[in-house]
């Protein structure tokens, strides 16, 4: 692999209970390359929306990064920065696409007043600098600039995802972070977005941390995926080898619970 865009290692993430503390990744650790697409697959509940939230340090308490724990993106450890510099680091660093991303859109701004907040807070752009910027991102997500102006509630489904992907991408980051991208979409449109966010990674250079249950879609979109069981990665391999070679038990059910369009388990 070439040097890591991002590294990490022995990350422990607990959620402290009142009686009892709850373990949710136990000492996982991978790397992303610059510009490689890599997965994390799972059932929910597994740690995989845990570990993208540390990745962008938004987690809150009752959720404790375990002191042994490093998130190294360029070299630099997440885990060390001040409340500044992860201002700085958030969205011109690492931006994330949430679960259900079509709905986290403000449904009482315009999409141009969407933009102008991202781009204002995290440049020293006027408005009218943000604007030409919005404009450019729609173009690259094949929605007209003209619609600037619209509120969410005026795009499908489908469109608004690509309006949170191109606020997302706006900054130029280094890595995104989608977390369930497709959810509640058609597999048309998500097939459309997959192939925009592909042509993106391809124009653009970004590194993706893809996150979904889905596990047949991952081995269409990732170059390679980590399989989490139980909060702890126990598989990591080209995407590929993991259709064709699982080695985990877990992995060959997951594999299982797929039904096969002649009947039967996929394998």
């Amino acid at each position: 692999m070439k040097t890591p865009l991002l590294s990490v290692r022995n990350l422990t993430i607990d959620y402290i209970g009142d009686n009892r503390d709850f373990r949710a990744v136990d000492d996982v650790s991978f790397d992303v390359a610059p510009g490689e697409v890599f997965g994390l697959a799972g059932e929910s509940g597994c740690g995989k929306s845990t570990i993208a939230f540390a990745v962008s340090r938004l987690h809150k308490p009752p959720a404790l990064i375990r002191r042994q724990s490093k998130i190294l993106l360029n070299g630099r450890d997440v885990l060390d920065l001040a409340p500044r510099e992860l201002a700085a680091f958030r969205w011109r660093e690492v931006a994330m696409v949430f679960q259900s991303a079509m709905n986290s859109l403000n449904p009482v701004l315009r999409i141009e007043d969407q933009f102008h907040d991202v781009l204002t807070t995290h440049t020293a752009m006027t408005k009218a600098k943000a604007r030409e910027r919005a404009a450019e991102m729609l173009r690259l997500v094949d929605i007209s600039p003209d619609r600037l102006r619209d509120y969410p509630h005026q795009f499908s489904g489908g469109m608004r995802q690509r309006i949170v992907i191109a606020i997302c991408l706006a900054l130029d980051p280094k890595l995104v972070i989608m977390d369930e991208p497709t959810t509640a979409l058609d597999v048309v449109v998500q097939r459309e977005i997959l192939q925009r966010i592909n042509d993106l990674r391809r124009t653009f250079g970004f590194s993706v941390l893809f996150i979904t249950h889905d596990l047949g879609l991952m081995v269409q979109f990732c170059d390679r995926i980590g399989i989490m069981l139980a909060g702890r990665l126990v598989e990591v391999n080209a995407a590929e080898a993991i259709f064709r070679t699982p080695s985990h038990d877990y992995t060959k059910k997951l594999w299982s619970s797929f039904p096969s369009l002649h009947g039967g388990a996929l394998l």
